[in-house]
């Protein structure tokens, strides 16, 4: 945060003198408690937070209270729910120091935060009200989305208030057709003629007329504010009804004519001092007395509280005010019709007292309305660091656009720090604008020099401006796809950074690693990020390390060393646990890397108790990727328990939650539900797919289309096995052989094998079963000294068939046996013909089933999959089994005891 928060935000106001009991909406309140969600909406003046300021006083020691009132600065989602937490936290002790720790980390998502904030909330113990009060200053969609987000998890002991002037952009029509939406709208919260007379009574000490009060009542349509200037007007008065009777119009007018009135009536100073200090977005005596130029500002304040001048107390001790919103609107419109000059140094004023009292973001508010572009500036320039470390872009994003382009072409450190707001943004247009103003100011770094030297050195500042300058140009042309220009870039920084400036060294070397990953070239690009790891862990960034600890395991992976990939996840444990409390981000991840090595190895058991483990530790404890990466792996176990359509389902759920970031995606979700796709024999679908991604078998070959490529080769390989065609299966061939030299050539052993297998497939299908022994058995050679298996195992029958055919010719290495005795160790024929391959659970209960009367809709109604992964399912059994037909199949299962070991769902 730029500066400290604000403790009145957090303060619910004073209940008014004088208030009038509304016990009809005080109802339709406690009713809406019970819901997720009340709407108070309506124009300003009608009362909304007077009406929940009595409402929850009514309610006493009843109800748990959290407070905030936003303002404009709230339009920032740090700062925003930086304060939403923080109320939460004075009302619910042990609410929120997860969320805000995660809040200030440099790489956690909001929807992380959130996910921890209301997993926060459902341990509490008593109902809990949170109001957020003038929503609508609120325009950020990063922040509405979060709202949303946390209506449709809100625990039921948790309800939320909402008083707006315009409905806001949140999920409204849902909430309503749910029935967890009350709302409160303009006509609910009109006066009545009852109320009106009750309060005119109460206000003026009148004793007005019934047909006085009707007519006023009308006259204003029970508008609270017009009604509440009609009192002020009336005071003094001796003929009431003579004045009642003299207005009338629309609203805007009976305002304005109110406000006129009351204005005018006060005496010169107070009128002064109402204009003067309009400019002021809160009000206390010393800042009063500040931006007018005198002293009394407090007692001036305490009787215009005293006169219900439209003061609204912001704590308990009434120190601190502000205007009512419509009166401080007129005030502001009459202060630059009257006197226009003024404004400029009160602004000016007021900016000097918040930044000499540790308030930089009102010091830059004003300093920007004041039309003093060099003081908001200098001001923005000392905010960097906190504001950096906090992640306010979209604050510092506001500021910075605010700011003139000849001021920010003489302020480097602006320019860059422009440049990088807009990258975390997702935004490129303007970047090389900004940086190239970075450079310009360098070229000329004689004649411009900044107020703000880190370190008191010009020489400091210039290598620390061509630094931040090569970091995001690398950063730019990694991210428009610019390998040669990453490159470049990343190489200029290291020129640049002492050997003691861990950050910027580490940020280069990572971008290095990025540029060599696309390329396909993974030992320099393990070379560099082995470098960036380094680097950060000495920056004491152990969060972002274990994020590198990630892409060097992946490299591992992809060149077939999953012994290296593993033990590197057991070192990022390790650095991790060394954290000590509260768990490390990224603990969870690494979890998800060792089961899916694990699931690799066949070792399924010990693959699920570490996703186990990942899930347990929760969001807060995964960097923003591992929320789609664990679903993936999940995805993996899913369907090598036959669950294809669960893994689909997963799949689906991880595209939803995918969080891009700079690693390349060489693994797309899409891929991989078209080789489930695939599995299933839904070759159209998977078929669709290669069409919508422009894929075919005459593409030129990149690393990062590897794995699309070599998905493209399964779904040619399904589609000859569903159609028969051997157009499919020609194209299959050529596109391994291609794929094999282009693996090969990199030294991505991981991809070798894989393709060697489905060659091995392909040339059994073609009828060479030399060729297809003698792939499958290089790949078991180069798969079996790390024990990878499930590359051969996820196979199904025809892999079994061909480890047979290996292990037959006497020439095959000895992990061909283990292989086929992991395919076949577990079920044996009792009348001595051989073993046979052990079913899946999901084959189990399908031929469970088979014995039953259903047919083939029924039984996928039953075991809740698609028709076409009963079949699916129905073709793999079979030939276990060594049958052709449905009775066979079951006759089969009778013998070797196997519906013994199905159990019905």
């Amino acid at each position: 945060m730029a500066g400290p928060l604000l403790a009145t935000k957090l303060h619910r106001p004073q209940r008014r003198r004088g208030a009038v009991a509304r016990p009809r909406l005080g109802e339709k309140l406690d009713r809406g408690a019970q819901r997720a969600l009340t709407l108070v909406s309506a124009p300003a003046g009608f009362g909304k937070t007077t009406l929940l300021t009595e409402w929850l006083a009514a309610a006493g020691q009843g109800r748990s209270t959290a407070w905030l009132s936003l303002d404009q600065r709230d339009d920032d989602p740090v700062v925003f729910w930086t304060y939403l937490i923080t109320a939460l936290q004075a009302t619910a002790p042990g609410v929120g120091d997860a969320p805000l720790a995660l809040l200030q980390s440099s790489g956690a998502t909001l929807d992380e935060v959130l996910a921890t904030l209301v997993n926060d909330l459902s341990a509490v113990p008593v109902d809990l009200v949170l109001v957020l009060d003038d929503y609508h200053v609120v325009a950020s969609p990063e922040v509405h989305a979060g709202v949303a987000f946390l209506l449709d998890h809100l625990p039921p002991q948790v309800h939320l208030v909402i008083a707006t002037r315009a409905d806001p952009a949140l999920p409204l029509a849902r909430l309503r057709a749910a029935g967890e939406l009350v709302e409160v709208r303009a006509d609910d919260l009109r006066f009545t003629t009852a109320e009106a007379a009750a309060y005119l009574d109460r206000s003026t000490g009148l004793a007005l007329s019934p047909g006085d009060v009707e007519t006023l009542a009308a006259r204003t349509e029970g508008w609270i504010a017009a009604l509440q200037l009609a009192a002020l007007s009336l005071q003094g008065r001796d003929d009431a009804t003579g004045f009642i009777a003299g207005f009338a119009g629309d609203d805007r007018y009976v305002v304005d004519y109110l406000l006129e009135e009351v204005l005018q009536r006060q005496p010169d100073d107070v009128r002064d001092f109402l204009l003067r200090t309009s400019v002021l977005g809160r009000l206390t005596g010393a800042l009063c007395d500040a931006v007018v130029g005198g002293t009394g500002a407090r007692s001036v304040l305490e009787a215009l509280d005293r006169a219900n001048l439209f003061l609204v107390p912001l704590d308990d001790r009434r120190q601190w005010y502000r205007y009512h919103h419509l009166f401080a609107d007129v005030l502001r419109v009459r202060l630059l019709d009257e006197r226009p000059e003024l404004v400029p140094d009160l602004h000016r004023r007021a900016s000097g007292w918040h930044a000499r009292h540790g308030e930089p973001a009102e010091a830059i508010r004003h300093a920007l309305a004041g039309g003093d572009a060099e003081r908001a500036a200098e001001l923005v320039e000392l905010a960097l660091p906190a504001m950096r470390r906090d992640r306010q872009e979209v604050t510092l994003s506001h500021w910075l656009e605010a700011l003139p382009d000849e001021v920010l072409a003489d302020r480097p450190l602006l320019s860059t720090t422009y440049a990088g707001v807009l990258l975390m943004r997702g935004r490129v247009d303007g970047v090389d604008r900004r940086l190239r103003d970075a450079e310009g100011w360098v070229d000329a770094a004689g004649k411009r020099v900044s107020p703000v030297a880190p370190g008191g050195a010009d020489e400091a500042l210039l290598r620390r401006v061509r630094g931040e300058v090569a970091v995001y140009r690398a950063a730019l042309a990694r991210v428009t796809g610019d390998v040669a220009g990453t490159i470049t870039h990343a190489r200029r920084v290291l020129d640049l950074a002492g050997d003691d400036d861990h950050l910027p060294r580490g940020s280069a070397a990572g971008l290095l690693g990025l540029a060599h990953w696309s390329r396909g070239e993974l030992e320099t690009a393990h070379r560099w990020w082995s470098e960036s790891h380094a680097s950060l862990q000495r920056a004491g960034h152990a969060a972002d390390a274990l994020g590198i600890a990630i892409a060097l395991a992946d490299i591992r992976i992809a060149q077939g060393r999953l012994g290296d990939a593993l033990a590197g996840y057991e070192r990022g444990l390790g650095s991790a646990t060394a954290q000590g409390t509260p768990v490390l981000r990224g603990t969870a991840d690494m979890h998800v890397g060792m089961a899916e090595v694990l699931l690799e190895r066949d070792d399924l058991e010990a693959a699920r108790r570490h996703l186990a483990t990942s899930a347990e530790l929760g969001e807060h404890a995964g960097l923003p990727q591992n929320r789609h990466r664990l679903r993936i792996a999940r995805a993996r176990v899913h369907a090598v328990d036959g669950d294809l359509d669960g893994a689909l389902a997963l799949l689906d759920e991880a595209e939803r939650l995918y969080v891009s970031d700079m690693f390349p995606d060489v693994r797309p979700i899409a891929a991989l539900r078209a080789r489930l796709w695939s599995a299933q024999g839904e070759a159209d679908r998977a078929r669709g797919w290669a069409r919508e991604r422009g894929l075919s078998v005459a593409d030129e070959l990149s690393y990062l289309r590897e794995f699309e490529h070599v998905t493209l080769a399964r779904v040619l390989l399904a589609e000859h096995a569903t159609a028969g065609d051997d157009r499919p299966l020609d194209e299959a061939h050529r596109l391994l052989e291609r794929l094999l030299q282009a693996a090969e050539d990199g030294g991505r052993t991981g991809s070798v094998i894989e393709v060697l297998v489905l060659r091995a497939l392909a040339q059994q299908a073609g009828g060479d079963p030399a060729g297809a022994v003698g792939s499958v058995t290089r790949a078991v050679a180069l798969a079996e000294p790390e024990g990878q298996v499930r590359v051969f195992l996820d196979e199904g029958p025809q892999m079994t068939s061909l480890l047979r055919a290996a292990a037959k010719g006497g020439t095959a290495p000895a992990g061909v046996r283990r292989l086929l005795a992991a395919r076949t160790a577990a079920t044996h024929d009792p009348r001595g013909r051989g073993p046979v391959e052990p079913l899946s659970v999901r084959e189990l209960e399908l031929l469970r089933l088979l014995g039953t009367d259903l047919d083939g809709p029924g039984i996928a109604r039953e075991l809740v999959v698609s028709l076409n992964t009963v079949r699916t399912h129905t073709r793999n059994v079979y030939a276990k089994l060594g049958v052709n037909n449905r009775r066979a199949a079951v006759r089969r299962g009778a013998e070797l005891d196997l519906l013994s070991r199905s159990r019905p769902r």
